[in-house]
């Protein structure tokens, strides 16, 4: 466009300059001199529209040239932005996700004799990942996160492995004192007894060794510290009653509740209940009793040292279904100290009464010493002999007479936890 202005100003001028020659008085010019040089004006003035029309088709090509760039680097800059964006979503899911897990495994040799039948089967030396939990946490904001905790294990003795989903919930942390879970979640008792005892690797505690509890159930759970010391804590839960490994539906359902008290740093003071019909009570199937377990648990726990006590009362545990009453009860006492860096001396001695009502010849007793040693963050070995006997009465071999089985384990546990 410019360059048309140009040559419509140099020929307005040319034209001009032609007019003011051809308008001279006739004594300046002779009428031949005019004509001669209105040709060469017109002819140079030819040779001026060639030039700008050549020069209008550069500039015309330059300006397709510059579209097609701007359009490449247009689209380059939108791919780049899509890519960052990506990259950026990418970034945010990794940094808002964590994966963990921990690992419980032995080598020992198994002494299992029955004072009716001899050795069992379960004498022997073998290798057992008693657990393996992976776990995938997700924060979707600074209140809802989610959590996938799968279980895996193996016994040489039952010589099979498991897969089960221990952990599968939704997460809403509205406050330090007010924490809610939907799904299969950690139960009010059992870990909390576990962050205390500090062994689990090594043996269950008491409740669960005996299976009168649950450390997971599917259900609605709600806990948290309160006070800005966190001096009180508590937790509850609304569970199916049977268990993690059986997330089925019953008639109706079960409460577990538990408070913790900490009188100073590292001592804690828990009290905690069960009732329900631990998940056997259906739409076909009535209960007859409701299962009911009481706890109690103080202990103290620091880098150096361990002291602790757990006792628990169980009423119809065992018996939802059975036209029979009973009752139950234990205790648990165990402790550790550092006798050097990474090195820890510990013991426990567990002893408690099956079936206070029915039968009550029927008793556990269960003890275990050891040593551990830290080998290096997340990896922990330790030596460890145990010991258990578990007696009831019974009518066959005639005569009636008490049947106790003992069980002797003595070899390497360890912990691996990431």
């Amino acid at each position: 466009m410019r360059s048309k202005l140009i040559a419509v100003a140099i020929a307005a001028g040319l034209g001009l300059t032609s007019f003011a020659a051809s308008a001279a008085p006739a004594q300046n010019r002779t009428a031949a001199a005019s004509s001669s040089e209105v040709e060469q004006l017109k002819a140079q003035l030819a040779a001026l529209q060639a030039k700008v029309e050549e020069l209008e088709q550069r500039t015309d090509a330059q300006s397709d040239i510059n579209v097609s760039t701007g359009q490449a680097v247009e689209k380059a800059t939108n791919v780049t932005t899509a890519s960052d964006k990506k990259l950026a979503a990418l970034e945010k899911a990794v940094n808002n996700t964590t994966l963990s897990g921990k690992m419980f495994f032995d080598f020992t040799s198994i002494d299992d004799k029955n004072s009716d039948k001899g050795k069992s089967d379960k004498s022997g030396i073998g290798l057992d990942v008693k657990r393996f939990y992976l776990g995938v946490d997700h924060k979707f904001n600074d209140i809802w996160s989610a959590n996938l905790t799968t279980d895996f294990n193996y016994a040489s003795s039952d010589g099979q492995t498991s897969v089960f989903v221990k952990k599968a919930y939704v997460q809403g942390k509205f406050d330090q004192a007010a924490v809610f879970r939907i799904g299969s979640s950690d139960m009010p008792w059992i870990p909390f007894v576990e962050k205390y005892y500090g062994f689990r690797y090594v043996e269950n505690t008491i409740t669960d060794r005996l299976k009168y509890g649950n450390s997971a159930d599917w259900g609605l759970h709600l806990g948290g510290d309160i006070g800005a010391s966190k001096s009180l804590n508590y937790a509850v839960s609304v569970v199916n009653g049977n268990g993690y490994k059986n997330p089925g539906r019953s008639k109706g359902v079960d409460f577990e509740g538990r408070v913790g008290f900490v009188p100073f740093e590292n001592m804690v003071v828990g009290i905690g209940g069960y009732s329900g019909h631990r998940g056997q009570e259906t739409e076909n199937i009535d209960a007859v009793h409701t299962a009911e377990r009481g706890d109690f648990m103080v202990a103290y726990a620091s880098k150096d040292f361990r002291l602790g006590a757990e006792y628990f009362t169980a009423k119809n545990w065992n018996n939802v279904l059975s036209p029979l009453a009973d009752k139950a009860d234990g205790y648990s006492v165990w402790g550790s100290v550092a006798v050097a860096d990474d090195v820890n001396l510990f013991a426990r001695y567990d002893s408690s009464k099956l079936s206070k009502s029915l039968d009550r010849e029927a008793k556990d007793t269960y003890y275990n010493a050891g040593i551990e040693y830290q080998v290096t963050k997340g990896f922990k070995l330790a030596g460890v002999w145990k010991h258990g006997k578990v007696d009831k009465s019974v009518a066959t071999p005639v005569p009636p007479h008490v049947q106790n089985t003992k069980t002797n384990e003595i070899g390497v546990f360890g912990e691996v936890s990431f």
